[in-house]
């Protein structure tokens, strides 16, 4: 019985030169080809694997350079806001310190004052837009100052009998926490069911419920200035209605997005809010 031949192919090569010919006769071994076929596998296997490791290694570098840009952007924006929070605390320091010298304010601490009205969130990136339109807010504030004064209708009167509380501007949370909110109004700490009057003559506009503000009352005075009274608890005009200046207009509450009974009291120009209490520090109370 003869051996098993381990021999695979055998190549027969022939060629011509000149009138001579040649045979010549290549074989390969079964185990040699087995093992080159192993390796170029294992060869093919490492490369392709390096390749995939080098797509990877690329893609965790893409990651991380993205990581890195998005952990400095957050740290920018985490001190911009510290500083915007800080100008704001500014503004309410500002606020009640002018509140103190007009003798309006009892410093007097208590265990929780009315505050509330619609929260607008304030962030670093509206700071710039806040600050330009405020400013021309201002201006526009003097110029319908001078007509309004001339035909009676600027709001020379508090609308409540009470303590100035959460001014206009950026202030904390009423509600706890550390966020800071946009407030476009005038907090007057009142009690519950004291007497709202209409800060200056004109038509009411709207009586109703409306979002964060509870019950409320807007009066138009014309020439684009409006006053809004929010967290009433009751009424006592209707919508149509027109109001002398000091006239009755309905009663404090806690209605609406608030922590305890006062008057979120707004003045608008053009739907635009401005500072009330430039208004209430020369005014009279009622």
């Amino acid at each position: 019985m003869t051996a098993k031949d381990e021999r695979f192919y055998a190549f027969i090569i022939s060629y011509t030169s000149r009138s001579r010919s040649q045979i010549r006769r290549i074989c390969l071994h079964k185990k040699w080809l087995k093992l080159s076929a192993v390796f170029a596998f294992f060869v093919l296997a490492s490369s392709l694997y390096g390749f995939y490791g080098l797509t990877q290694q690329a893609s965790h570098l893409r990651i991380e350079r993205e990581n890195q840009r998005l952990r400095a952007e957050t740290e920018r924006q985490r001190r911009e806001l510290n500083e915007l929070n800080e100008r704001v605390q500014a503004v309410e320091d500002t606020s009640r310190k002018l509140a103190e010298k007009s003798g309006v304010v009892n410093n007097s601490d208590s265990p929780l004052h009315g505050a509330g009205g619609p929260a607008i969130p304030l962030d670093a990136a509206g700071l710039a837009t806040l600050e330009s339109k405020m400013s021309r807010l201002e201006q526009e504030l003097r110029a319908h100052e001078a007509i309004l004064r001339e035909r009676g209708f600027t709001p020379s009167i508090w609308p409540v009998d009470g303590k100035l509380e959460s001014g206009f501007g950026g202030r904390r949370n009423p509600f706890g926490g550390s966020s800071y909110e946009f407030h476009d109004g005038q907090d007057i700490d009142a009690p519950w069911g004291a007497p709202v009057v209409a800060g200056a003559k004109g038509t009411v506009t709207f009586v109703g419920w409306q979002h964060g503000y509870g019950r409320l009352v807007v009066i138009d005075h014309g020439g684009g200035l409006t006053t809004r009274y929010g967290h009433l608890s009751e009424f006592d005009v209707e919508q149509g209605n027109e109001v002398a200046r000091g006239q009755f207009i309905g009663r404090v509450g806690s209605t609406g997005r608030s922590t305890g009974p006062h008057l979120h009291y707004e003045i608008r120009i053009n739907d635009d809010p401005v500072n009330p209490l430039q208004y209430l520090l020369s005014s009279s109370k009622p």
